[in-house]
């Protein structure tokens, strides 16, 4: 994938662009997380042509004065606008996942199909937690430590060493702010579409319940859900458990 730029809001975002003339499959990443995630999806999908952005404050991207559910969809509205891309299927995973419904109940028009990984019509979730992970550390060894074994292997690819101090490349703080502005209710977003949609679970996910998502899948139209052995990063924990469940619904497009 290559690596391209857009200038939006004031912001310059990156993203990463398998290309081609193919159908297009647009990737939007969890909080903490960056477009890189999904190359080896990309990369089980080469009759796609997968774009993935890092989304404002993440990755590549810069950081944002604001990080609001308005903030978010319009940026991928500049996406589709700077890629030339009139629809997609749209994949989001945690944040990325409200991203996508949220984005295709404003602009049904450019969404074909959704795919929604691990991530409710309700949000709640608490990342205090991360305040932690603040600042810079004298060595990578100790920004590993404070970040630990748990989301290590999820974060890694954030870091970054500047001046001989390391950091992550988003800051807790302001993912903070824009998991409380995530917060909330919703269910309006999530019916207020009916192309085709998939949601996935992680069978030990501790950010949805399989009750709650049964219930997304059962009040909206052309909506199924597949659970699958994982956590809340599906596409991490079951790489090619969620690489044949999104190329088996990618196949009706």
């Amino acid at each position: 994938m290559d690596r391209r730029y857009f200038h939006y809001d004031g912001l310059r975002f990156s993203f990463l662009d398998s290309g081609g003339n193919k159908p297009a499959l647009v990737t939007l990443h969890a909080h903490f997380m960056e477009g890189g995630t999904y190359a080896p999806l990309a990369d089980a999908l080469p009759e796609w042509r997968v774009v993935s952005l890092d989304q404002r404050g993440h990755g590549y991207t810069d950081h944002a004065p604001s990080y609001t559910r308005a903030d978010y969809i319009e940026d991928l509205k500049a996406l589709f606008e700077h890629t030339n891309l009139t629809q997609a299927v749209v994949l989001g995973n945690s944040l990325g996942g409200a991203n996508a419904y949220q984005f295709a109940a404003g602009y049904p028009n450019l969404v074909r199909g959704l795919v929604v990984e691990d991530l409710g019509a309700e949000v709640r979730d608490d990342i205090t937690f991360a305040l932690a992970w603040e600042g810079e550390f004298p060595t990578r060894e100790a920004l590993t430590e404070r970040v630990g074994p748990r989301f290590l292997p999820y974060l890694e690819p954030s870091f970054r060493e500047e001046s001989g101090k390391w950091k992550l490349a988003f800051r807790p703080s302001e993912m903070v702010e824009s998991q409380k502005l995530l917060c909330g209710d919703h269910w309006n977003d999530w019916l207020a579409t009916t192309c085709p949609a998939l949601l996935l679970r992680g069978r030990e996910s501790r950010v949805t319940t399989q009750a709650g998502m049964e219930q997304m899948a059962a009040r909206r139209p052309n909506a199924r859900l597949v659970t699958l052995d994982g956590g809340h990063i599906l596409h991490f924990d079951n790489p090619s458990g969620f690489a044949d469940s999104v190329r088996d619904f990618l196949q009706q497009f």
